[in-house]
């Protein structure tokens, strides 16, 4: 199978560099290119027709997310993932509708940027575990006032265990203690249950940022 070809775009070249030799390291995994701005970021991925741009948000002669858009319109076989330092929901959903795929955090472990890279690559959208949990919490509201009955009744009794400590703000190694079982299978329900509720898909996470105030319906 072919390996994930991957631009690296951070202006910061000590940050940058690291990310390569990480990715560098997975078999499956290859860096085709490399940039130090929005405009370059663009260039990269035409001309590289990567699969992924890992990109940041502040970089100068034109942000991330501008350079999100070009991307789009111009490589649009290329899916960007946001790498940034910001954790906040309107970073996140600005980023959603300039057509990123994903958007994590540079102090998220390694394996969750990994896991990231690879989930986005294979067509889904990445969220990472602080807008999770706030995301699912909303959904646990709306289940107890009826509005999401149906689709909560689908889970299994497990899942239902993981999504309700989730919206409670437990950490994976948190739920895993409580649950007797494994970081990795606390993961795995995870990804299953954002899978049955759609929230895999960048349509529902908009409306749901559209609900919360968090950006206009006519953006």
């Amino acid at each position: 199978m072919p390996a994930i070809r991957i631009v690296v775009a951070d202006d910061h070249t000590l940050i940058r560099r690291g990310i390569v030799s990480l990715l560098g390291a997975e078999p499956d995994m290859e860096v085709v290119g490399e940039a130090g701005s929005g405009p370059e970021a663009v260039r990269q991925a035409r001309a590289t027709t990567a699969d992924i741009v890992l990109m940041d948000i502040a970089m100068p002669n034109g942000n991330g997310l501008d350079a999100t858009r070009d991307i789009g319109r111009e490589s649009p076989g290329t899916r960007v993932l946001i790498l940034t330092v910001h954790d906040r929901e309107d970073y996140l959903f600005q980023a959603l509708r300039a057509g990123a795929a994903g958007y994590i955090l540079k102090g998220a472990d390694t394996q969750d940027l990994l896991s990231a890279i690879r989930a986005v690559h294979q067509g889904g959208v990445y969220l990472y575990p602080t807008v999770t949990k706030k995301v699912l919490a909303d959904y646990m509201r709306r289940v107890d006032s009826g509005e999401d009955r149906a689709s909560y009744d689908n889970l299994s009794e497990r899942e239902r265990q993981v999504l309700t400590l989730i919206a409670q703000g437990k950490t994976t190694a948190e739920i895993a203690t409580a649950l007797f079982i494994s970081p990795h299978t606390v993961q795995t329900h995870r990804d299953h249950i954002m899978e049955k509720l759609d929230l895999h898909r960048k349509a529902e996470l908009i409306k749901y940022a559209i609900r919360k105030g968090l950006i206009d319906a006519d953006t």
